[in-house]
């Protein structure tokens, strides 16, 4: 089995309560079960995320079954997910660059150890 990494950014409201909930949104804990089984039904075979002042950064590792649009179809035809993803708009902000209703954008690779 190949596979393959996607790299996204996101921002979070610059407010160190908000971005604390978020966290503990977040925790291994706290995630929702419902959430978890979506990543994995979707091909994605680990996710981090990582948090620099209000900068997210999430590094998705994916097996030969998933597209960025799959999971987007498989989200949308979700009511748990959506659900989630309303909770965290109240957290999160789109990034410069963003298009209307993206909070999440795929980063370019511009260097990788030869």
């Amino acid at each position: 089995m190949t596979s393959r990494k996607f790299c996204y950014a996101c921002d979070l409201i610059d407010n160190p309560k908000l971005i604390e909930e978020y966290k503990y949104y977040h925790s291994k804990e706290n995630v929702w079960p419902e959430i978890t089984k979506s990543i994995k039904d979707a091909g994605i075979i680990d996710m981090e995320i990582y948090i620099l002042a209000n900068r997210l950064f999430m590094i998705m590792e994916v097996d030969e079954n998933y597209t960025p649009e799959r999971k987007q179809m498989m989200d949308a035809a979700n009511p748990k997910v959506q659900e989630w993803e309303k909770l965290m708009w109240q957290f999160q902000q789109a990034p410069p660059g963003a298009k209307e209703g993206e909070k999440w954008i795929e980063m370019e690779q511009i260097y990788k150890l030869p």
